[in-house]
């Protein structure tokens, strides 16, 4: 008897062709519960199902059935990576693709991690030959596996946060929990709630009867307990969406004609008190377009106005990816200072884009191919916390493109006296795919952790403007030449998030790892 239940756990540990094409097709089902799509439920279903589904298997399994898990999720998820090599980067569409998989299944390291440990953790054999399915496995080990792993994977090489379970639910009912706990945090609620549905397959539903009231309890009492409220003043901005192709961008005969664009899309919104054009709306050294940069400047002042634009600026023999403000700094005044190109008023990137702005080993890459050669992949980096930017006397703290996606980066920028959150970008890289509609909800969830408008400026969509609560109240349409005017009320006061950050998370996620390996020691 002991020798057939022996056999019976050998074989169901064993992950078979079919339980590993399933498990890549639950991950690639969670693809739906992002942008555009929206469908939040699919994704704690589909980790529901895989959680059942690899009771059984031993760390070994285990680890490659969530591989196979997170190769789906990524592999579809961020497919629209290849646009910008196959387009734009001038490789095969072959090894465009060639190089996406490869970039998933780097990602999908980080869930496999999670099933190894979560394998190893809860290793006992029970009298059918199973692993033990229990409250502590499902909604205690798991959840905090996961959402150690995912935050590993948002600073491990720089850093890749895209697609945290969390952004699932920026249209979801568990969105106003992110001003207390964050995106990181609904992560770990959502790997629980998957947990608990797991258990209901063994007709243990307790859990999910408990679960589910408490989550909605939680949901209605966060913006409760928020301090966030209205001050009254509201803030008139213009955003300029130039839609300037990105084959033209970087062409040294496009730049006046670019310029003058944005500089006539901007003249009849000149009675907004902040006018913000996109990442490298100026796609020039600010020493090779001082003339413009003075003039801008002088019409802004004569307006009453801010302009802030991305711009590549030029100090102590570096280059940076930044973003300048031209007339009113403090105050309305007409007569302004002149623009002085100092430093003073900017702000430079911080976390840049890996071949995008510079180059890992680049005296190694840049010959294979022109994808590795980019125009402007030589950035310098800024300080990694920088005053916020003053126009017209409001403060502003700015994310340029990639940076929204890092939720303390954000934070440690922001302080009770920030009005704004500002995140522009150029995504004309990725096309019509879904990468820049990714892009937007995760800039929403940053409005809801902080607690503050958000303002998104780009070059070619999505142009939008987001309420404190994480909601689109304006935006232009993809692909079109535009401005959006809109009247922004102000609030203040602070969210726990904005207060704590992900600290308190992840020293729970780490005490409860800490006791599944002393359980695991006491039980050898």
């Amino acid at each position: 008897m002991l020798k057939q239940i022996r056999a019976f756990a050998q074989q169901k540990s064993r992950p078979s062709a079919l339980r590993l094409v399933l498990a890549f097709a639950l991950g690639a089902s969670t693809a739906l519960s992002f942008a555009p799509y929206s469908i939040w439920i699919i994704y704690p279903f589909a980790m529901a199902i895989a959680l059942w589904h690899s009771r059984a298997l031993d760390a070994k399994a285990s680890f490659y059935y969530w591989l196979s898990f997170g190769f789906g999720c990524f592999a579809v998820g961020i497919s629209w990576v290849h646009v910008s090599m196959d387009t734009f980067g001038g490789m095969p569409l072959i090894a465009s693709v060639g190089l996406m998989a490869l970039l998933a299944l780097y990602l999908a390291l980080y869930p496999a991690l999670t099933g190894l440990a979560l394998a190893w953790l809860t290793k006992t054999l029970c009298k059918n030959g199973e692993t033990t399915f229990s409250l502590w496995r499902n909604l205690a080990l798991f959840p905090a596996l996961w959402t150690l792993t995912e935050w590993a994977r948002g600073w491990v090489m720089t850093g890749f946060p895209w697609l945290w379970a969390g952004y699932s639910q920026t249209q979801g009912p568990l969105k106003p929990l992110a001003s207390i706990i964050g995106a990181l945090g609904l992560s770990f609620v959502l790997a629980m709630l998957a947990g608990a549905l797991a258990l209901c397959f063994t007709k243990r539903y307790k859990s999910l009867l408990l679960l589910l009231p408490l989550s909605i309890l939680a949901v209605w009492a966060a913006p409760k307990v928020s301090d966030i409220h209205p001050t009254g003043e509201n803030v008139k901005v213009a955003l300029v969406q130039g839609n300037i192709p990105q084959s033209m961008k970087w062409e040294p005969d496009a730049l006046w004609p670019t310029l003058l664009k944005y500089m006539d899309l901007s003249r009849e919104h000149l009675d907004a008190d902040i006018i913000i054009w996109p990442e490298a709306a100026v796609p020039a050294p600010e020493s090779m377009v001082q003339d413009f940069l003075d003039n801008a400047n002088k019409v802004a002042n004569l307006n009453h106005t801010s302009i802030i634009t991305g711009i590549i600026s030029h100090q102590n023999n570096e280059f940076y990816n930044s973003l300048i403000v031209l007339g009113n700094h403090n105050q309305k005044q007409q007569a302004g200072p002149d623009y002085e190109g100092d430093g003073s008023n900017q702000f430079k990137k911080h976390h840049l884009l890996p071949i995008g702005e510079f180059v890992p080993f680049e005296a190694l890459l840049r010959p294979i191919a022109p994808f590795f050669n980019l125009p402007m992949s030589s950035f310098a980096r800024g300080e990694y916390q920088q005053p916020n930017l003053s126009a017209l006397g409001h403060k502003i703290a700015p994310a340029i493109c990639y940076e929204i996606a890092f939720p303390e980066q954000l934070r440690d920028s922001v302080n009770q006296g920030t009005d704004i959150l500002l995140t522009v970008s150029n995504d004309a890289w990725f096309g019509s795919s879904n990468g820049p509609l990714q892009h937007m909800e995760i800039a929403q969830m940053r409005a809801v952790e902080l607690g503050r408008p958000l303002l998104r400026a780009t070059n070619n969509g999505v142009t939008a403007v987001v309420d404190e609560q994480g909601n689109i109240t304006a935006s232009l349409p993809q692909f079109e030449t535009g401005v959006l005017s809109a009247t922004i009320p102000l609030v203040t006061g602070q969210t726990w998030f904005a207060i704590l950050g992900q600290t308190p998370l992840l020293l729970l996620c780490g005490l409860i790892v800490l006791l599944g390996l002393a359980r695991r020691f006491k039980a050898q």
